[in-house]
């Protein structure tokens, strides 16, 4: 029985089982691109410090090794634009993923709270909030445009997952400012934040929630969970953290020590190595820009549009139609592709396995969203399929 009871959906990537088998039968193999598991090699850098620190016979230290806290505040300071994060603000966790579903329970959120994510979101923000017995509500960028009663929490993911879009400074600075009038606490996910494709995140960084010209100086009431699993590839490792209002950071700390919730010793040692080495975070992103231009020349081959505002992140974000950007089209029709398991499906037959846009709420429907994790082997082959296939044929003539 899960927390409270909470009823919680079907595990969404069960139902591809299908479409993967139908892939999987190609003549050339399935060229798998439905989620965003990294393929490329962990850096030298996290390997070595992982075997250095092998020999660890004691317990870890919850908060982390003051190494550590030390590497993601001067991380912080030198990637992210966050300078002075206090390092009692700090937190490793075991991946991000378990931070994203456990923090409102761990916060105190209950029956009548309302929880506020993206209206096309990483499933797990829902499903956290149902585990605590709160209710997640899906809602616009706009923080005019959100209810005004019992709000305790809204979660942000910029880049976004699945569909790439950033909030600049000050649609960031809107939410804060409109969070603390209700005191309610607000949480980024941006685990994305080290792949901006086009200017100005490119090259000038996806800003932070924690950005001083976000924030005023002034973290309070606010959280930014960040993993390592996509820009070092350390998804094995389970290497996140948590950062900003120490206020915050405290009870969810003393709740984890209670439960032996802790990061092992030799994953911190990895986790502090690798903030501390910006080197191979520039290689794997190169890597990525590479699949992501040859993807993008041939999805358009196959009459696959990419969303012009999907500007960053580790995937592309399909539509078998003209779109606004919005998972409408122009004419105000949801998912302007139609059925995304249509696309899905037409992929599949080609080898290629994508995930439904359903995924990630009813505003995904009619697109899909095809990750830039395999090999480059795979991606290539992933190219000819599309260009060589030409437009693919769906019902409805699309």
């Amino acid at each position: 029985m899960p927390l409270h009871g909470a009823a919680l959906p079907d595990f969404p990537w069960d139902s591809l089982a299908p479409a993967k088998a139908r892939a999987a039968a190609h003549p050339g193999g399935i060229v798998d691109l439905s989620v965003g598991t990294p393929v490329d090699p962990t850096p030298d850098v996290a390997r070595e410090a992982l075997i250095a620190a092998a020999d660890a016979p004691g317990y870890p230290q919850t908060i982390g090794t003051p190494r550590l806290r030390r590497a993601v505040v001067e991380w912080f300071a030198r990637r992210r634009g966050v300078p002075d994060l206090d390092p009692d603000g700090v937190l490793p966790t075991i991946g991000s993923k378990e931070m994203v579903a456990l923090l409102p329970a761990l916060l105190g959120l209950g029956a009548g709270d309302a929880v506020l994510h993206p209206r096309t979101a990483y499933p797990t923000y829902d499903v956290g909030a149902r585990l605590a017995g709160a209710t997640p509500v899906a809602v616009d960028p706009d923080p005019a445009t959100w209810p005004e009663q019992d709000v305790r929490l809204v979660w942000l993911n910029s880049p976004g997952n699945p569909d790439g879009h950033v909030l600049g400074v000050e649609q960031l600075a809107a939410v804060v400012a409109w969070a603390r009038d209700r005191g309610a606490v607000v949480v980024a996910d941006e685990c994305y934040a080290e792949l901006g494709w086009s200017e100005p995140w490119d090259t000038g960084g996806v800003p932070s929630l924690l950005d001083p010209r976000v924030t005023g100086g002034d973290v309070r009431g606010l959280l930014v969970l960040y993993s390592l699993s996509k820009q070092s590839n350390l998804a094995g490792y389970r290497a996140a953290l948590v950062a900003g209002d120490p206020a915050l950071v405290r009870p969810v700390t003393e709740v984890r020590r209670h439960a032996g919730m802790i990061m092992p010793a030799p994953v911190q040692a990895a986790m502090a190595a690798v903030l501390e080495d910006d080197e191979h975070v520039a290689a794997q992103k190169e890597r990525y820009r590479t699949r992501r231009t040859a993807l993008l020349g041939a999805v358009d081959a196959a009459g696959l549009e990419h969303d012009p505002e999907s500007v960053a992140g580790l995937y592309l974000w399909l539509g078998a139609g003209a779109t606004d950007g919005s998972g409408d089209d122009a004419s105000g029709r949801d998912g302007a592709g139609g059925d995304s398991w249509q696309v899905v499906d037409a992929l599949a037959g080609r080898g290629i396995l994508v995930a439904p846009g359903d995924f990630y709420g009813p505003a995904g429907r009619g697109r899909v969203r095809l990750a830039l994790t395999a090999t480059d082997e795979r991606v290539t082959e992933a190219v000819r399929r599309l260009t060589e296939g030409g437009p693919l044929l769906l019902p409805g003539g699309r």
